[in-house]
């Protein structure tokens, strides 16, 4: 959420940047609206104070007036500090009124991008900041996608996900359930090498807590909804793991915090239909394994770029073919400044899929949890929060089923087999 202040002070900037997302006019018009709203609190502030200041002296002449026993005027006075106490408290009630309306008007506007954001609309328009140099892999004639070698060696049961819970809801079994269970170990044990403390959170979080990290009001009809107890079903451990710091303030010297969490993800958005959903491209449930960082505002952007550096070192560990893509302002994340997304290549649907976004939201998260840091001299700051997927393995396990299929079965990754126990499913 942006700060009111900021609106004042880099009004015609935001503007500017907003562009960037083609944001609606209603958006542009509300940032006018909540200035406006702003001068209406301060002038009822200023209102208020006065009064608060004329009840002081009226009540310290009441004890005067009875001291020197005049009544009358003692009473007068206290029919006067009446009045004035209640007039004091319609414009408080107002002003908290006016409060709510910019609280509720700054939760529809997105994050400023960033000057590196490039401009576009849709994911077509992405910045390719590292491209593959190598050749990518070229399969047989009779190479299958994922969903077929899924079902020909017993991995992953679509049909019967369907049949327990819905479309996108995969059941994995076998050799396909422990190549699950050794990536988020790996995941994590990488994680851990890196400096990250794990963290196991819920995975249902309250209201405040989708609100705080933006979650709410923007991705409402995504999230599953536990309508009796009013909880959701987290779409990333981003949520809960964030939250462990809502309303804290932290010291300087605590930065970075480094976060760690496996998580399964739970995700309403239907998609569109055919090969682009198919199997393990896009599902309601998957999981992942979430690195966040809560850091100075001075150090977010190398923070940014170690983070794609930890990303990229796993890739490469499991030796798939991966892009780095700086998304444009219309596919830019509600929350985010600036978001990179990597893709690995899919061999046989001969196509990028994306599976993992390493985001900077710099104040906007931190300013919605109110989460803040003391500086050397004592005074509050908002911190930056940044969040990676380190990975999702939806796509990770389709790309490495496809990619790594030979005549005599699927070879494991060989960083991988100390987690499976075993280097071939046959």
């Amino acid at each position: 959420m942006l700060q009111i202040s900021r609106l004042r002070e880099q009004k015609e900037a935001i503007i500017a940047a907003y562009k960037k997302r083609n944001v609606t006019d209603v958006q542009i018009a509300e940032i006018s609206n909540l200035i406006q709203l702003d001068d209406e609190r301060k002038s009822v502030q200023t209102e208020n104070d006065a009064l608060l200041s004329q009840v002081n002296s009226l009540s310290k002449g009441i004890g005067i007036f009875f001291k020197n026993g005049e009544q009358d005027k003692a009473n007068a006075a206290k029919e006067q500090v009446a009045q004035v106490k209640e007039r004091s408290k319609l414009l408080e009630n107002k002003m908290k009124d006016i409060q709510q309306s910019i609280f509720d008007g700054l939760l529809t506007l997105p994050n400023v991008p960033h000057t590196l954001v490039p401009s576009g609309n849709t994911e077509d328009d992405n910045e390719l900041f590292k491209a593959w140099d190598k050749e990518l892999p070229e399969l047989a004639e009779n190479a299958k996608p994922h969903w077929e070698l899924a079902e020909e060696y017993t991995l992953i049961d679509f049909k019967l996900g369907v049949k327990i819970a819905g479309a996108g809801f995969p059941l994995y079994r076998g050799k396909g359930a422990r190549l699950e269970r050794a990536l988020i170990n790996f995941f994590l044990d990488e994680a851990g090498k890196a400096g990250y403390e794990e963290i196991l959170p819920p995975h249902l979080v309250n209201e405040d807590s989708a609100r705080a990290t933006g979650q709410l009001p923007d991705k409402e009809g995504q999230m599953y909804h536990a309508v009796k107890d009013n909880l959701y079903l987290i779409p990333t451990a981003e949520v809960p793991v964030t939250n462990m710091y809502r309303d804290m303030i932290l010291n300087e010297s605590d930065f970075p915090i480094k976060l760690t969490g496996y998580t399964p993800c739970f995700r309403r958005e239907a998609g569109s239909y055919g090969s682009d959903v198919k199997g393990l491209n896009r599902v309601h449930q998957f999981n992942k394994v979430e690195i966040v960082q809560l850091q100075h505002p001075d150090k977010s952007y190398d923070t940014l770029m170690e983070m794609m550096q930890h990303v990229e070192g796993i890739l490469q560990k499991l030796e798939l073919p991966y892009r780095i893509l700086r998304l444009c302002g219309g596919d830019l994340g509600f929350t985010s400044a600036l978001t990179y997304d990597f893709e690995v290549y899919s061999a046989a649907q001969k196509k990028w899929l994306e599976v993992s976004s390493v985001s900077n939201f710099e104040t906007f998260q931190s300013n919605r949890l109110k989460l803040r840091y003391k500086d050397v001299d004592g005074k509050k700051h908002l911190a930056h929060t940044l969040n990676g997927s380190a990975l999702a393995l939806a796509r990770i396990v389709a790309a490495l089923l496809e990619n790594n299929q030979t005549s005599d079965g699927i070879t494991i990754p060989e960083v991988l087999r100390k987690y499976t126990g075993f280097d071939l499913i046959d």
